[in-house]
Order: C-alpha cells, then sequence, then structure tokens
C-alpha cells in the first residue's frame, strides 16, 4: 500500500494577481494531521496561496495538489473561515442561521429545517463550545464567540482540511488563546489537518507542528526552530534579519513585517 498524500502540496508555484507576481517558484508540502501556522509580511501571498488552494485563483506555472488532486471550488474536504469583520449588532440572524450556511451556503436562500441538519448545527457548536449561543443574534456576539462561530461553520462539512485567514486578529490576549487551544483540540482529535495565517507567531509557538514562511515572493516550510532564524530569515527576505528571543517572545527586526 502506498503512503497517504500530503493533505496539501505545492511544487514550483508561481502565481500573479494583477500583472504582478505575488509568488514565484514556492514549493512545499504539508501533511496530513498537521498544524500549520502560515506567516510573512504584508503582501507577502499568504491570502493568494490560500486561494490557490481553495481552487479560486489558477497558478501562472507550477502545481498544487490538495489530498492528491488538484484544486477544486467549493471542495467538501476543505473548511475554510476567511478573515472576518466584526458583524453588525442590529444582524438579525442568529448564531446556527450563520453556521448552517456552511451546509447550504451554495444555495439561494436559507436551507430547509430538518431534523438531521439542526442536529448537526448543534453538535459542531458544542464541539467549539457555543452551543449554547446558537439562537443567539451573530451581531450580539463577541469577537472570540463570532470566531467560534465561523470555526464551527467551517467544520459542519467534517473537512480533512481547515484553513482561517487571521482567526486571532482583534480578538485580545484571553480569546485568542481559546481559540487556538480549539484549533490545536480539532487538529488532534479530529486529525484534521489546520493552516492558519497570523502575523504573530508567538501566542502559536506552543501548538505548531512547522511554520510556513512567505516573503519576497518565495517561502520556506519547516518547524519554528529552523524558520525562525536570523540566518533562513535573511535568505529569504534577500537583507539582513534578526531574530531575537527574549522573554519566551520570538522577535523578527529589520524584516517588513
Amino acid at each position: 500500500m502506498g503512503s497517504a498524500p500530503a493533505a496539501i502540496a505545492a511544487e514550483n508555484l508561481a502565481v500573479r494577481v494583477d500583472g504582478r507576481t505575488v509568488l514565484e517558484d514556492v514549493s512545499f508540502e504539508v501533511q496530513q494531521g498537521e498544524l500549520v501556522a502560515v506567516l510573512g509580511p504584508n503582501g507577502a501571498g499568504k491570502t493568494t496561496l490560500f486561494k490557490v488552494i481553495l481552487g479560486l485563483i489558477a497558478p501562472l506555472r507550477g502545481k498544487v495538489a490538495v489530498l492528491g488532486k488538484p484544486p477544486r471550488r467549493g471542495a467538501s474536504e476543505i473548511g475554510y473561515a476567511p478573515q472576518h469583520r466584526v458583524l453588525e449588532t442590529d444582524l438579525a440572524l442568529r448564531a446556527r442561521d450563520v453556521v448552517g450556511f456552511g451546509l447550504d451556503g451554495h444555495k439561494w436562500g436559507i436551507g430547509f429545517a430538518s431534523r438531521k441538519r439542526d442536529a448537526a448545527i448543534e453538535k459542531v457548536l458544542d464541539e467549539v463550545g457555543v452551543c449554547h449561543l446558537a439562537d443567539a443574534p451573530v451581531g450580539r456576539l463577541s469577537g472570540g464567540e463570532q470566531q467560534q462561530m465561523f470555526i464551527a461553520q467551517a467544520l459542519i462539512t467534517n473537512p480533512r482540511i481547515l484553513m482561517l485567514d487571521e482567526p486571532l486578529s482583534s480578538l485580545d490576549i484571553s480569546h485568542a488563546r481559546e481559540i487556538i487551544a480549539l484549533l490545536a483540540s480539532i487538529c488532534r482529535e479530529r486529525r484534521v489537518t489546520v493552516m492558519l495565517i497570523s502575523h504573530d507567531f508567538n501566542p502559536l509557538a506552543s501548538v505548531v507542528d512547522r511554520v510556513l514562511y512567505l516573503a519576497s515572493k518565495h517561502g520556506v516550510l519547516g518547524s519554528p526552530e529552523e524558520v525562525i532564524t536570523s540566518e533562513t530569515l535573511s535568505q529569504l527576505y534577500h537583507s539582513k534579519v534578526e531574530v531575537v528571543r527574549s522573554g519566551g517572545r520570538i522577535f523578527v527586526v529589520g524584516a517588513d513585517t
């Protein structure tokens, strides 16, 4: 029997957006069941890479495989939570309605109620810890609770890969820690591959398996100890970068982060 395919594999990937080459000759493999943080400065191509994996953007050159197959728009194997903005407080939708969009968001209107559908929504809301908020107006939820709701929406189809764009943005330290613990639990207990974009590695240091660092159109994947070093990042940025460790935190100095 052959070994299982990588969750996500890129080979000599080049991507151009609006006439500008964002990624060039990027190659990596994320294995099934890994938790990987995608790091790098603004404009480095982190969200663009996600769009390629999701089948929303075709690469200029090279190829990407998702569980051994070409990317496909709307693939049920991937649960995706885009970077979200805090919702309006007067929004009438309930949390269970928004999570349900993960089942029927590709259809017109809101899906019809059924016992099976309701049970699936209740189960995933309970898994992420907000079942008690199922009937709450989404605009009244805190930023952390809204993020938990969007993670539930991404999980409801039982994906094998979970991708999140800046899930910690706009969250205070307490809520960020709750989201990180939740994602680590999902990864380990469900054996779901988790890829998440973040601007700050420090909150994730205790849970990630590897990091994919993008900069200067290129990328490098490895353990934090291998990647987040002065030597590796200086090569990636093509300029002098210092990685400073102080008080248990890591600071990247000299890079446009």
